[in-house]
């Protein structure tokens, strides 16, 4: 145990999200308070929570210090920090950090673990001094896999609210980073979905199809992110080439203002990949489980490296 019980954890939202967070506050010797305002929700989230300890040999220990809660003044009323992890609808979260502003002691952090959604909004409806102790943290799925969280910046937020979480986080075994600016989609988000768009526009010209997409990203630049980052690449290859290279391809990117039409057409059509068995290509239960094993292999692996490495 790395960490005391000096500083009470709440997490409100019982999701994967939420049972991941809780997860690697618990692992770490913190005592974690978890709202959910359903009760099948919190009726998962400790078996969930085993399941993820047992699939990378935790110890399964730490589930004493996890206290299920039915009402959210009894989960945040003691707490230090409290994470929100609910669903990605801004209406909603302003509502929950409404119950949150009333229930939670005045010095608590509060943050958001949002992936696009700007924390200034998450928090544009609460008392001035509350809004100085929002903060935006969005973690990576699944969070006790993923080290990056983002810290995000508000023009309200107190330097001691964002000193705390960071080191908070750093005592937990994250990496954290400094999001400056809060903007939608912070990062990660930015980065991940301007790759994304332009894959989905690759396919609606007809370039390629998808899975080709996914094997080119695999087996070609995919395969150095984890230790090269973009920019470090431009720097190696030089600057200079890199705004050759760009004065070509760039005016060929998409830069549409909106989703992709084949997106769109997809979604209308009820082809949503995964949870219905069919968008771009076709997917059993089979495929998408084989998929989801191999990712958290792949994880698990990856961290064990970094951890033998130091």
């Amino acid at each position: 145990m790395s960490s005391s019980d000096q500083d009470h954890i709440a997490v409100v939202g019982a999701g994967l999200m939420g049972c991941g967070i809780a997860q690697v506050f618990l692992a770490a010797g913190h005592s974690v308070s978890l709202y959910d305002p359903y009760p099948e929700a919190l009726a998962k989230a400790a078996p969930c929570i085993r399941a993820n300890l047992q699939s990378i040999g935790g110890s399964q220990a730490c589930l004493a210090r996890l206290t299920l809660c039915e009402h959210v003044g009894d989960a945040v009323g003691q707490a230090a920090f409290v994470f929100e992890a609910g669903p990605e609808k801004l209406e909603l979260k302003q509502r929950i950090f409404a119950q949150l502003d009333a229930a939670a002691p005045a010095a608590a952090v509060l943050a958001s673990n949002t992936s696009v959604i700007p924390i200034t909004d998450i928090a544009s409806k609460l008392p001035p001094g509350r809004q100085a102790h929002v903060v935006g943290t969005h973690w990576w799925n699944p969070p006790y896999l993923v080290p990056l969280v983002e810290v995000v910046r508000t023009v309200q937020l107190s330097e001691t609210a964002f000193d705390r979480t960071m080191a908070l986080l750093r005592k937990v075994g994250k990496k954290p980073v400094e999001v400056k600016k809060d903007v939608p989609g912070f990062v990660g988000n930015r980065l991940q979905h301007a790759l994304w768009r332009e894959a989905f526009a690759i396919v609606h010209a007809g370039i390629c199809d998808a899975q080709t997409v996914d094997e080119v990203v695999k087996n070609s630049f995919g395969m150095r992110l984890p230790v090269l980052g973009p920019l470090e690449n431009a720097e190696l290859v030089g600057l200079d080439l890199t705004l050759d290279i760009h004065k070509v391809v760039l005016p060929h990117l998409d830069a549409s203002g909106g989703p992709s039409p084949l997106l769109d057409s997809l979604v209308s059509s009820g082809l949503l990949g995964v949870k219905t068995g069919e968008g771009l290509r076709r997917w059993s239960e089979d495929d998408a489980q084989a998929v989801r094993q191999r990712v958290a292999t792949h994880l698990q692996r990856m961290l064990f490296e970094r951890g033998a490495e130091t």
